[in-house]
């Protein structure tokens, strides 16, 4: 359980987040084959970085948002994304990748995409 306190100007709010399905171990598939689920998202302002990324994370997984990506990818699949990605951004560029582990769930509203074990994609 993690305490969370929020401050504005007029008054102070206590949270309390259960995440710990951020933290817990990712549970072993049968033929004990990890696999993170991964969100990458970035603002990049460069025309072509942006296209060289967006190309790159294609390869991965699949496009969320206009600059967000989901992938299911083991563990030298995640290492090799984050090879791929680490030289694109500038300075004043942002790139950020979650690696989620464990259990959780994802709250979907509007156009409906489904997550598809690297595996199963094809390119």
């Amino acid at each position: 359980m993690v305490n969370v306190m929020l401050k504005s100007r007029s008054k102070t709010i206590d949270i309390d987040l259960e995440e710990n399905y951020f933290f817990k171990e990712i549970e072993e598939s049968e033929n004990n084959d990890k696999k993170y689920f991964v969100l990458i998202i970035y603002d990049i302002s460069s025309n072509k970085k942006r296209n060289r990324m967006v190309k790159i994370l294609k390869s991965y997984g699949f496009r969320v948002q206009k600059s967000a990506f989901e992938a299911m990818l083991r563990p030298d699949k995640y290492k090799k994304l984050l090879v791929d990605i680490k030289n694109i951004p500038e300075s004043t560029d942002s790139v950020r990748v979650y690696k989620i582990l464990g259990t959780g769930t994802i709250e979907v509203y509007g156009e409906q995409y489904s997550i598809e074990d690297e595996e199963t994609v094809v390119i």
